[in-house]
């Protein structure tokens, strides 16, 4: 590996150190700065967490319906950082992290419908303290393989003992559909192979996710004909 520069503790060493990557992970790890910045993504998420279960029961409570199905949450984990950094050439440290990475923190939202995808990312990221730094419309253009999905980088505050620190968090949101999809997929490591080794399950694929968004299509459809009997 070559020579990396580190900043740990909010220092950077005097000059550069050759470590094996176990060594730069446990270097990282130990490090008090990292053990803050991932108390810090932590926080962020409960932030974004609470607002939307506080729109989910305002909606609910409003239109007798709740326009989330599930929320999940996840911090990577230190060794995908690592990797995402060094897959990038970045230099690993607090700094790069902070700066080069928008997916430290994520947020998965589950919506039974589409409409509800939209309704549900309209009112969050019209909030006041949150600032919207990236937009990605897999739905809308969905990826070669199929792939659908809402994404949004933001960066929000939290609030500690010694200060407001802005954090940046990655929600994306899906239907139940979709995130089924998404999941099975995931679950073959689809991603690890390029798309021309393997043509026929890619196509396969986008079969599925194409059937997958015409049955949502179909169900949001359906629900507002029975609107219209209510």
């Amino acid at each position: 590996m070559n020579e990396t520069s580190i900043i740990l503790g909010g220092e950077e060493s005097s000059k550069p150190i050759n470590l094996s990557k176990n060594e730069l992970m446990e270097a990282i790890e130990a490090s008090s700065k990292f053990t803050e910045l991932m108390m810090m993504y932590r926080c962020a998420i409960r932030e974004v967490q609470t607002k939307l279960e506080v729109l989910n029961d305002e909606f609910k409570t409003r239109r007798k319906r709740n326009p989330i199905d599930s929320i999940k949450s996840r911090i990577k984990s230190p060794i995908s950082i690592f990797e995402k950094l060094e897959r990038r050439g970045l230099d690993i440290s607090i700094d790069s992290i902070t700066t080069n990475l928008n997916d430290v923190a994520g947020i998965r939202v589950v919506c039974p419908f589409i409409s509800d995808i939209y309704e549900v990312a309209h009112m969050l990221m019209s909030q006041d303290d949150i600032e919207v730094i990236e937009v990605k419309d897999y739905i809308k253009n969905p990826k070669t393989n199929g792939y659908r999905s809402l994404h949004y980088v933001i960066i929000i505050p939290i609030f500690l003992s010694t200060g407001k620190e802005y954090m940046k968090v990655e929600v994306q949101i899906r239907t139940i559909a979709m995130n089924f999809w998404a999941s099975l997929e995931h679950q073959m490591h689809y991603k690890k192979f390029e798309s021309e080794e393997m043509p026929d399950i890619v196509n396969e694929l986008t079969v599925c996710a194409d059937n997958i968004y015409s049955t949502d299509v179909r169900m949001q459809e359906l629900r507002e004909d029975i609107h219209k009997y209510e």
